[in-house]
């Protein structure tokens, strides 16, 4: 892909994560606007959309249920998207997968919070191919897994598995990581574990509590997938208020950090569903 347009679509971020001029920032009471960040082919011949999202309020966690105020249509309104919406900026929260044929079609995505609605456009524009599997450096996305044997995915598509546990009653959440270590800037080795994780609730209907919602990959010796010079693990606990279906996401950032500095990579999305009882 050329460089032009990751530059273009780093730009374009880096103005969603900021309020608009002059104006100051907000803790509570602003709207949420979706952010279409790309697409990318798939390997059956199918695409993925990726999606993310800019709260604007900067204390605000603001929750939306699929519906009328948070609908992807056509075929909607429930496409896989977040209903927790977390404050500030949130980089390739998920994905959404088109057919092969989807050609010109286009999708929208609605949202209404604080009683200001926003819709934007997906679609397949050629401008915003993306490349989230690999870096002009030739850095690629961590690797996640939810045992030491595998599957390791990488990706923004991600992986997913599903667990039961009942409220008040802590789930363990356990992940295999990998990464190939690479880092533009010499000076971010310095900074440690070549991976963090970071967890969030992003579906239910109650509070979701984590012992170490962010936390770096501690280092453990396993067979990990090439081209992976770095292995290790990562360990906490959630806990849940009330009964229920959750989503949680994790996501793994390697040095380049959240939304890979804008270039729509390198990091790597999992959830756990979990039914509360």
């Amino acid at each position: 892909m050329p460089r032009i347009f990751l530059i273009g679509i780093a730009l374009l971020g880096a103005g969603w994560a900021q309020s608009l001029p002059f104006e100051p920032a907000h803790d509570s009471g602003q709207g949420i606007t979706g952010a279409f960040e790309g697409w990318f082919p798939n390997p059956d011949g199918t695409f993925s959309l990726l999606l993310g999202y800019y709260n604007r309020n900067q204390k605000q966690t603001i929750e939306i249920p699929t519906g009328p105020n948070n609908r992807i249509e056509p075929k909607g309104p429930d496409r896989g998207q977040p209903t927790h919406f977390l404050p500030a900026r949130q980089w390739g929260v998920f994905t959404i997968t088109v057919p092969k044929d989807f050609g010109e079609k286009k999708l929208t995505w609605t949202l209404v919070a604080n009683g200001k609605t926003a819709v934007i456009p997906v679609s397949l524009h050629p401008m915003y191919e993306v490349q989230p599997f690999m870096e002009a450096s030739g850095n690629t996305p961590p690797f996640i897994a939810f045992s030491e044997a595998g599957p390791f995915v990488q990706g923004p598509r991600g992986q997913s598995r599903a667990m039961e546990t009942t409220v008040e009653k802590p789930v363990t959440l356990a992940l295999w990581l990998a990464d190939d270590a690479k880092s533009v800037l010499v000076t971010q080795r310095a900074l440690g574990s070549p991976v963090t994780v970071a967890w969030s609730k992003f579906r239910g209907p109650g509070t979701v509590t984590f012992a170490n919602p962010r936390q770096p990959v501690e280092k453990a010796a396993f067979k990990a997938p090439a081209p992976a010079v770095f292995s290790g693990t990562a360990i906490t606990t959630a806990t849940f208020s009330e009964a229920g279906e959750y989503v949680l996401r994790v996501v793994a950032n390697d040095w380049s950090g959240d939304g890979g500095r804008g270039f729509q990579c390198c990091w790597t999305n999992a959830q756990v569903k979990v039914t509360v009882k």
